[in-house]
């Protein structure tokens, strides 16, 4: 079986800065799980991917408008802290942040922490830059159902309800 629509594919990973520097990788936990053709993953790891098989490796380099998009120079907000998550107690420039909205959670970076308000940027951190991807194809498999109407890959790697 071939990578196409609707199937459910699982892979490890590896992202690289354009410097060849590792910034995350999969090969440590489970494979991550995703349902081709419904925008999981970036688009130029989708296109990158289509049409392999279990075992292939792919290499793909991404410029911005294929990854994270360019950043936008506009997208710095001043927010309460109240509305604010961190994983870490103490909030400092460069911290990742969730800002919580009413559509749901957004991430952020702070920028600058007031008594009562941050100063977050909004892009996303790999916003303007060119990435790249070492992937290696565990599995394929046809997508469920209930895996299509939900949208997403359920089970290990994937999405749990």
């Amino acid at each position: 079986m071939n990578i196409a629509n609707d199937t459910v594919v699982t892979f490890h990973y590896v992202l690289k800065d354009e410097n060849g520097n590792e910034i995350e990788s999969s090969l440590t936990r489970d494979p991550m799980a995703v349902l081709i053709g419904h925008g999981n993953i970036l688009l130029g790891v989708e296109e990158a991917i289509m049409g392999k098989a279990v075992h292939d490796k792919v290499s793909v380099t991404l410029p911005p408008e294929k990854a994270y998009g360019l950043r936008r120079e506009n997208s710095v907000q001043r927010v309460p802290i109240k509305h604010i998550t961190s994983r870490s107690k103490k909030l400092m420039p460069g911290s990742q942040v969730i800002i919580n909205t009413e559509q749901g959670g957004r991430n952020a970076t702070v920028i600058k922490v007031g008594k009562f308000n941050v100063d977050v940027d909004t892009n996303h951190p790999l916003a303007g830059k060119t990435i790249h991807f070492d992937i290696s194809i565990v599995d394929i498999r046809a997508a469920t159902a209930e895996e299509i109407s939900h949208r997403h890959a359920h089970g290990a790697g994937g999405h749990h309800h």
